[in-house]
């Protein structure tokens, strides 16, 4: 027979040996939410972490101050389509299957493109399977078949536009074919006229963020911004009313979008996130010279080039990583690093398994340790096709980078005469001044090789 005291000893053992596991359930470390922000079209300098003196960034900035900050950090292609791809498989573009924009749907069938192929492995997808919820806020541009949106690329969720820019009050595309109304919650057409698209993001990602969900979640936040149209808030413009045209109206977007990103790091902080949150930042490319963005309004700094082009201004962006439990604050690294390398460095900070070939490194190696060099001996991109005749490419090693076929958008400017081949060291010559083809024919030779063979092992890859 069991007595009143061994009933109450066997109560306190339970109670007791129940609140340990609690405990240690508690204790045990999950796995990180992940954050990917990406802008639109922002220029290489253009926060003040970077040199913008005429900017007010103070939330990209904070990152900055909370993370690591790169300074030699390269988009994977110096226009959207290309630059995403880059950014969720870990792959040059051209590994991906997207040498290009992808067109509008009325000219796919035309074309033979039709986004990114479906088969390969997107972040979302590599995280997903690890248990994440997935989620993709903002811009797509990388098809629009149902098996190419972001739905049937790894996302359980989608709210934003598909093509490449929207206006950000009405929510249509105006700017090639039909104008189109172009706002989805997952395949459902919504409409929310007159809000504008930064706010309604914003409300987005807190509701997909407090969600009662004990997964971790994996949101990729690609804005529509400062890409044109410029549309930042009363508030901005008037602060930014001493600037001209159109540097005050590209400001006054940049700081709206810096808003934006505030708020949802302050909510992070709100809900005790902000510890086991990774927080990416990066620029898709460099700022636009083009006629719908009044000419400019971005800074490439010391740089020359923009967007669609392969000269530094074009493709060295501003890019950031925050995550308190793992990364050190407010350092800064000097090494060369790529858009692929986020997957490579999201993949290792969660635990999730990469199981084909990717061109991205994880970043974590340098970030630990600042004296490392890179892990990239060589580098390569190629825009437009896979044959290299008339495609612009480059290949870098070390301070030396070749440009075929350079392209140089001018915006107001008159166009120059552009060599077929252009040289630099940039360890000499920052701003691409100097062509040095005729003067280093050695260089030239071995980098020329290095190309051939990496353009020819792409295209026996992708049956080209």
């Amino acid at each position: 027979m069991t007595s009143i005291f061994d009933k109450s000893y066997l109560f306190c053992l339970l109670f007791l040996s129940a609140s340990y596991y609690a405990c240690a359930q508690k204790a045990e470390p999950t796995k990180p939410n992940v954050i990917v922000i990406l802008t639109d079209d922002q220029g290489s300098i253009d926060l003040n972490s970077y040199g913008a003196k005429d900017l007010y960034t103070p939330n990209m900035d904070r990152l900055a101050k909370e993370g690591v900050r790169f300074t030699q950090f390269y988009a994977g292609a110096p226009v959207c389509s290309p630059s995403r791809a880059a950014l969720l498989t870990g792959k040059t573009n051209l590994r991906a299957g997207l040498p290009n924009n992808v067109p509008i749907p009325e000219k796919a069938e035309a074309t033979g493109q039709y986004g990114l192929p479906t088969e390969e492995i997107t972040m979302a997808e590599i995280l997903k399977d690890n248990g994440y919820r997935t989620a993709l806020i903002g811009k797509w541009h990388l098809g629009h078949r149902p098996q190419n949106l972001p739905n049937g690329q790894g996302f359980d969720y989608f709210f934003g536009h598909q093509r490449g820019c929207i206006d950000n009050f009405s929510h249509f595309f105006f700017w090639d074919g039909p104008n189109k109304h172009d706002l989805y919650r997952n395949s459902e057409e919504v409409y929310y006229s007159g809000q504008h698209f930064s706010d309604l993001m914003v409300d987005e990602i807190k509701g997909f963020i407090g969600q009662e969900n004990k997964e971790p979640f994996f949101i990729y936040w690609a804005f529509n911004a400062p890409h044109y149209p410029y549309q930042g808030n009363k508030k901005w413009l008037d602060h930014y009313s001493n600037l001209t045209t159109p540097r005050k109206e590209y400001a006054a977007f940049v700081s709206s979008t810096d808003e934006k990103i505030g708020e949802v790091l302050d909510y992070l902080d709100e809900e005790e996130m902000t510890q086991n949150t990774i927080v990416i930042f990066q620029s898709d490319h460099g700022h636009s010279l083009e006629e719908r963005a009044f000419w400019g309004g971005g800074n490439s700094g010391p740089y020359r080039g923009s967007k669609f082009s392969m000269f530094e201004g074009g493709i060295r962006v501003p890019a950031i990583i925050r995550y308190p439990q793992m990364i050190p604050a407010g350092e800064v690294r000097n090494q060369l690093a790529m858009e692929m390398d986020w997957f490579s460095t999201v993949a290792e900070l969660t635990g999730s398994k990469i199981e084909e070939k990717v061109d991205g490194k994880s970043l974590m190696p340098i970030i630990k340790n600042e004296k490392l060099e890179t892990a990239h001996e060589t580098v390569h991109w190629q825009l437009g096709s896979y044959d290299d005749k008339n495609a612009q490419w480059v290949v870098r090693k070390g301070p030396w980078k070749l440009i075929g076929n350079v392209n140089e958008p001018m915006g107001k400017e008159k166009s120059v005469k552009l060599p077929e081949l252009y040289l630099v060291n940039l360890d000499d010559d920052i701003s691409e001044r100097n062509n040095l083809v005729d003067s280093k024919p050695e260089i030239v030779n071995e980098l020329l090789k290095l190309h051939s063979d990496w353009i020819a092992s792409v295209r026996e890859e992708r049956g080209k």
